[in-house]
């Protein structure tokens, strides 16, 4: 197909030109000016900068990018939600808002400074050559120039600075950091008693015109909804699927196994004794003499008595390592000891004894006590693992060989995966059920994002042809077809009417148990008494097994005078609370250095001071979106949704 557009180049033109002119003529140009006035429409202005729908756009997909290369098994679905768009844009104002802040306020970054930090900043690291250049090709594969890096570089040192001083400057006076500390940290010793919606569940009894209201309740919707689902065909191209078309040649096993000995025989090793006469290589002449006199002597003894080998090692080697064990050096394989050493030793029939041998270290006379291993495995036995080699390495030629050619064959016969299955010998499977993301225990490419991505693609649904193939694991490739779609739904109330009628139970039982919990706190408050509970200590650095963190909340934030004090907690379906404070403690020893604390509290004043002078920057430079709640443009969402 490739090489029929190549060649007829000019007669593809000519024929695009046809088909193109006249829609033009015929329809106009308003479709394509209405896709250029959206992409330019205005979503935000920091003073007379305009953010257009197009950077909220692209801003948006780098995003999603970003994220997706961090976690690639993240559900991008997810990420493409209003409230992210949303935020999205808020960072770009924000940017935005920074530079010009920046310009204003004259805080200019020279190159020297920038040059400083590039080198010394460890976040650089990666981006910086030996020398302390920048490495161009990092930069590349990001989209990035070096002018574009320095640019942003810059812009970035400089947004910082607006910032920064204001951050620093925070101040916090021991008086009051010590109070608000002492405020957010003290302990509180408290009683609870609980009111559970399940103790309250046997005395409701939901009528059909309750289940039925619940059901339509479009607070409730979202949970009686079916999601979207599709059934599929797929093949897998992997080297477990090529392996099973191998064909297996006799000659080529046993030439393997020919080849490949070493594999199938277990090495030989042997157990010797030695006794060393130490004269290194480089001793006078008369010393290395003398030692080999001496070995030479006890070599003559041992002739006469072998069996006093382990006896005259322990009396005369002067190897410190074996002499007390009679000079065994237990098994040992080739490579393991000296050249001259290992040779004597291999070449020797247990029990015999060698001549005195030269090493680098002295005179050695070695004793052979026993051989083992050495023994090839027979090629019948080992048959299956041959084959099971040799299939794989000629699957992983074939698969190198065939992987482009699969993806085309996909896109060039896009109405079935039949005829793909069919000429690679691959397996053409189905699944059913699936949703956007991979479903928990799967396996293979039903495991990958990526490949969902392209089966819920808009084309792979609404045509259902052939999805792209795609690498969806190490020497695996994917292509699937949908068979069926089935769009997200509500499901029928017959369908959901025990989910229904729990969820009522649940929620008619919590008010059960609220009414109970709020008619005991108004006769506590009129008779004050204590609770049935234990008194327990609880803080926000350490709150107690047991206690919901919406108790612990409300009992330290319930009025510390006069003691004790009572106060309710709604804790939703699960029911009610009563939290009856009895004394207010010092600080949770948890908290730590108070020093450290209160540098903490610093800096998150800090923090508060520099969201407070961002407001005041966007009041100054009137920076306001247009439209806080407008919609991703069509271009942006099909974007998203190819990926």
């Amino acid at each position: 197909m490739f090489e029929f557009i190549r060649q007829h180049t000019r007669v593809l033109f000519f024929v695009l030109i046809v088909l193109i002119i006249p829609s033009f003529v015929f329809f106009g140009i308003e479709g394509y000016t209405s896709f250029r006035n959206e992409r330019a429409t205005t979503v935000a202005h920091v003073g007379a900068i305009e953010i257009s729908q197009a950077e909220w756009d692209a801003a948006h997909r780098e995003n999603i990018e970003r994220v997706r290369r961090q976690s690639p098994n993240v559900d991008i679905a997810l990420l493409d939600t209003p409230a992210m768009r949303s935020q999205t844009l808020d960072d770009l104002v924000r940017q935005r808002l920074m530079l010009l802040a920046a310009d204003k306020l004259h805080l200019v970054t020279g190159d020297e400074r920038m040059l400083r930090l590039f080198r010394q900043d460890p976040q650089f690291a990666f981006l910086r050559n030996p020398d302390g250049s920048v490495n161009k090709d990092i930069l590349a594969a990001q989209g990035l120039s070096s002018e574009g890096f320095a640019q942003r570089l810059r812009q970035d040192i400089s947004s910082r600075q607006v910032l920064e001083g204001v951050e620093a400057s925070a101040f916090a006076p021991a008086a009051a950091a010590s109070a608000a500390l002492d405020a957010f940290l003290q302990q509180r010793e408290i009683q609870v008693q609980r009111f559970d919606a399940a103790a309250f569940a046997s005395q409701v009894k939901p009528t059909e015109a309750q289940i039925e209201a619940y059901y339509k309740d479009p607070a409730h919707a979202a949970g009686f909804r079916a999601p979207e689902q599709v059934d599929i065909e797929y093949v897998v191209l992997d080297l477990d699927a090529l392996a099973k078309g191998v064909k297996l040649d006799e000659e080529a096993l046993r030439r393997f196994y020919t080849e490949n000995e070493a594999r199938y025989t277990t090495p030989e090793e042997r157990r010797a004794s030695h006794i060393l006469i130490k004269a290194e290589a480089g001793a006078p002449a008369a010393e290395q003499d003398k030692a080999k006199a001496r070995a030479e002597e006890l070599l003559a003894e041992l002739r006469r008595n072998p069996s006093s080998f382990a006896e005259l090692a322990r009396k005369n080697s002067q190897d410190p390592g074996s002499a007390a064990k009679g000079g065994d050096l237990d098994f040992f394989g080739r490579g393991a000891m000296v050249k001259p050493f290992e040779e004597a030793a291999f070449a020797l029939k247990p029990g015999a004894i060698s001549d005195v041998v030269r090493s680098d270290f002295g005179y050695h006379i070695i004793q052979l006590n026993a051989v083992r291993g050495g023994d090839k495995r027979s090629f019948e036995s080992v048959r299956p693992e041959i084959e099971a080699q040799v299939r794989r390495e000629q699957a992983q030629k074939r698969y190198a060989e065939i992987a482009a050619e699969f993806g085309n064959t996909v896109y060039e016969q896009p109405d079935g995966l039949k005829p793909v299955a069919e000429r690679y010998g691959l397996e053409l499977r189905t699944a059913k059920g699936l949703g956007r993301t991979p479903a928990p225990g799967a396996t293979g490419p039903l495991a990958s994002p990526k490949f969902l991505e392209q089966v819920f693609s808009g084309d792979a649904i609404s045509s259902k042809r052939n999805t792209d193939a795609v690498e969806t694991g190490s020497q695996q490739m994917a292509a699937a077809r949908v068979l069926q779609h089935q769009p997200a739904r509500q499901r029928p109330l017959a369908e959901v009417r025990d989910l229904v009628t729990a969820a009522l139970v649940q929620q008619q039982a919590a008010a059960l148990a609220r009414k109970a919990g709020e008619e005991r706190l108004a006769a506590l408050k009129a008779a004050p008494a204590d609770l049935p509970g234990p008194r327990v200590t609880v803080s926000r650095l350490k709150p107690a097994d047991g206690i919901a963190p919406a108790v612990v909340d409300a009992a330290l934030r319930a009025p510390a005078q006069p003691l004790p004090s009572l106060v309710g907690v709604d804790l939703g379906g699960q029911g009610y609370a009563i939290v009856r404070v009895t004394q207010v403690l010092g600080r949770d020893p948890a908290a730590g250095d108070p020093a450290n604390a209160r540098s903490q509290f610093g800096r998150a004043l800090g923090e508060a001071e520099s969201e407070a002078y961002v407001e005041a920057l966007k009041r100054r430079f009137k920076a306001r979106r247009e439209g806080a709640g407008a919609a991703p443009s069509a271009a942006a969402s099909a974007a998203s949704a190819g990926g």
